[in-house]
């Protein structure tokens, strides 16, 4: 069977809030060789960007609803072929990950699944392979520039066969994920949920809510600016 393979061509859009988050993410990709952009301004999305030429579009916890509805269906009215993917956290790395799953040329010829009960990673490999194990977690959730840290388990080759890759307790079981290559196909997966508090702070359009975010300095960057 042939790896899974990405083409690292493909053109993504991180559309978020918090400026460091956002540009991180996108700096990541275009490390991996993606054409990646990012923006925190909601309403130039369609005006900035060439929703034709989109291949990826990510949307970030704070990005209201009602935001994220439109945007799909503007999108998807003149791009058929877009893939729209729903960030997990406000971790750079995590969400550079996300995209590298979506983009996989091949398909999955090897079982990557996390038992939520035991915390394990389950990995069913047809040959050998790569496999990389990486925790990633919330350490500060103050908007609008929240913190992370992330923990590598696991970098080695690994014969056929089937494993199971425990995470260290050292990993929250809230505000976590994990994510897993194996060779070049990637998965992410949630650990421990956002908390209560931070699901709160997600902006619904109404003007009473509280508490108000606060302000972001905009970020709209085109190519390598």
């Amino acid at each position: 069977m042939d790896e899974p393979t990405t083409t690292g061509t493909e053109r993504i859009l991180v559309i978020g809030r918090s400026p460091s988050v956002i540009l991180d993410a996108a700096d990541i990709l275009r490390s991996k060789g993606f054409r990646a952009d990012a923006t925190n301004q909601f309403d130039e999305v369609l005006t900035e960007y060439d929703a034709t030429d989109l291949d990826v579009v990510v949307f970030g916890g704070m990005v209201p609803p009602n935001t994220k509805r439109f945007l799909r269906e503007e999108i998807s009215k003149v791009n058929g072929h877009v893939t729209f993917v729903q960030g997990l956290a406000g971790i750079a790395g995590l969400i550079a990950a996300q995209v590298e799953g979506v983009t996989s040329t091949a398909g999955d010829h090897n079982g990557i699944a996390y038992d939520t009960t035991k915390r394990t990673v389950q990995l069913t490999l047809q040959k050998p392979a790569q496999v990389v194990v990486e925790a990633w977690w919330a350490t500060s959730f103050t908007p609008p520039e929240p913190t992370s840290t992330s923990l590598r388990v696991i970098d080695s080759h690994f014969d056929s066969g089937e494993y199971s890759v425990p995470l260290p307790a050292e990993v929250p079981p809230v505000a976590s994920f994990v994510t897993v290559s194996v060779g070049t196909a990637v998965r992410a997966f949630t650990v421990g949920a956002m908390p209560a508090e931070v699901m709160r702070m997600v902006p619904t359009g109404d003007p009473t809510q509280r508490p108000a975010l606060p302000s972001v300095r905009a970020v709209v960057t085109h190519g390598n600016d």
